[in-house]
C-alpha cells in the first residue's frame, strides 16, 4: 500500500511522487544492491497497480523459471528470468499472488482476489511451465473482508493445497482444497489488531509469518493459531508500512526471513529460526532504477542459471519514472555479500 504523498511537484508523473525518495522517518543505515533485470512496465499507468510476485523455478533448466506478477487493476503477468513479458490474464480485482507445484506437477497459482470487497476470494490459475500461459480454473470464496494478502502453505500426496489468507479486517483464514478433490474448508486460524498483508508460510517449523502494516512482523503456529510479535515496527528495522514478505530457507530451521520496509524504501533481514536481525539492504539505480514504495517481494535462494547463480530476490518497484510500476530482479548472493561485508 502507498503512503500518502504531500508533495505537488509531480502531479504530472500521477502516482510517481517525489516524497517517497526522501521518507519522513529513515530506519538504521542500509547497504545497496542493484537490479539485474527488470520488467517492463505494467498496463496501469499513473496509479498504483504491481503489487505482487511469485517465483515459479524450473528444476531441470533454472535459467527457464517463470514469475508470475499481478497488476492489480488488471490481472497477472508472466515474465521470464529476461524480464519478458510471456503472458496476461486479465482479472481486475487481485492485490497478492502465490503459486505452488502440485504433485502431479501443474502449477497452481493463487491470488487475493478483491472484487468483492465484502467477501475474501481466491482467484486460482494454472501456469503452462512450457509456453508460460496462464489459464483461469475457478474461484473460490474464503470469508468476511476485502482480499489483501496471500500465501501457500502445506501441499499433501494427494495433491491438497492450503491457502493463508490475510484481508484487511485483520481475520487470517486458513484454507484447504484441491482441484481434483471434494468440496475443501475454511477455518479462521487468528486475528491480528490491525491491516496485515504481508504472508509467508514456512512448513518446515509449521510457522506463519504475518506482516501488520503498522505493527510489525507476527509469528502464528499453523496448527494452533496462536501467535507472538517477532519483529516490531520500531523505525530502525522495520518503518511503516511494513509489506511484503519472503523467506529464504536453509536446512530444517534456518535461513533468512525478508520483509519490505516500505516506510523508508529499504528491505529488513532476518536471521531464522530466531529472527535476529541481521542488517537491511536497498535497491539502488545502476543498470535499471531503483526500487521504492515495494509493496510485494519473492525470494528464492536455489540457483536459476548463469544470470542468478546465487538466488533470485524480486522486488515491486511502486515509483518508475516516467513510466508504470514494474518488478525488478536482484542476485540474493549479491544481497547476503553485501549485509556480511557492511557488518
Amino acid at each position: 500500500m502507498l503512503r500518502p504523498c504531500h508533495s505537488l511537484a509531480l502531479l504530472s508523473l500521477g502516482i510517481t511522487a517525489a516524497c517517497a525518495t526522501v521518507p519522513a522517518i529513515t530506519g538504521d543505515p542500509a547497504v545497496s544492491v542493484t537490479a539485474r533485470v527488470e520488467t517492463p512496465p505494467v498496463g496501469t499507468a499513473k496509479e498504483d497497480a504491481a503489487d505482487d510476485p511469485a517465483i515459479w523455478r524450473n528444476a531441470a533448466d533454472p535459467g527457464a523459471s517463470l514469475i508470475v506478477g499481478t497488476d492489480k487493476k488488471g490481472g497477472l503477468y508472466v515474465y521470464d528470468l529476461k524480464g519478458t513479458q510471456k503472458d496476461f490474464l486479465p482479472a481486475p480485482g487481485l492485490n497478492n499472488v502465490d503459486l505452488v507445484e502440485l504433485p502431479d506437477g501443474r502449477v497452481l497459482v493463487a491470488a487475493s482476489d478483491r472484487s468483492d470487497l465484502a467477501t475474501a476470494h481466491l482467484h486460482l490459475s494454472l501456469l503452462d511451465t512450457r509456453t508460460g500461459v496462464l489459464t483461469a480454473v475457478g474461484r473460490r470464496p474464503v470469508g468476511p473482508g476485502e482480499g489483501y494478502g496471500i500465501c501457500f502453505g502445506a501441499v499433501k500426496p494427494n495433491g491438497q493445497v492450503t491457502v493463508y489468507s490475510a484481508p484487511k479486517n485483520g481475520v487470517i483464514y486458513e484454507s484447504t482444497f484441491g482441484l481434483d478433490l471434494p468440496a475443501g474448508s475454511v477455518r479462521t486460524l487468528a486475528t491480528v489488531p490491525s491491516q496485515p498483508e504481508g504472508c509467508i508460510a514456512d512448513t518446515r517449523t509449521g510457522t506463519l509469518y504475518i506482516g501488520e502494516e503498522d505493527a510489525g512482523i507476527w509469528a502464528i503456529d499453523m496448527a494452533t493459531g496462536a501467535k507472538r510479535l517477532v519483529a516490531a515496527v520500531d523505525n530502525r528495522m522495520l518503518v511503516a508500512d511494513v509489506e511484503g514478505l519472503a523467506i529464504a530457507p536453509e536446512g530444517t530451521d534456518g535461513g533468512y526471513l525478508v520483509a519490505s520496509s516500505q516506510g523508508d524504501n529499504a528491505y529488513a533481514v532476518y536471521r531464522l529460526p530466531g529472527m535476529e536481525p541481521l542488517g537491511r539492504f536497498r535497491i539502488t539505480a545502476g543498470a535499471f532504477g531503483a526500487t521504492e514504495e515495494t509493496d510485494g517481494i519473492a525470494l528464492d535462494n536455489r540457483d536459476f542459471g548463469p544470470d542468478f547463480p546465487g538466488g533470485l530476490f524480486i522486488a515491486q518497484d511502486g515509483i518508475n519514472p516516467p513510466a508504470a510500476q514494474n518488478f525488478k530482479y536482484v542476485r540474493w548472493d549479491e544481497v547476503l555479500a553485501a549485509l556480511e561485508g557492511g557488518r
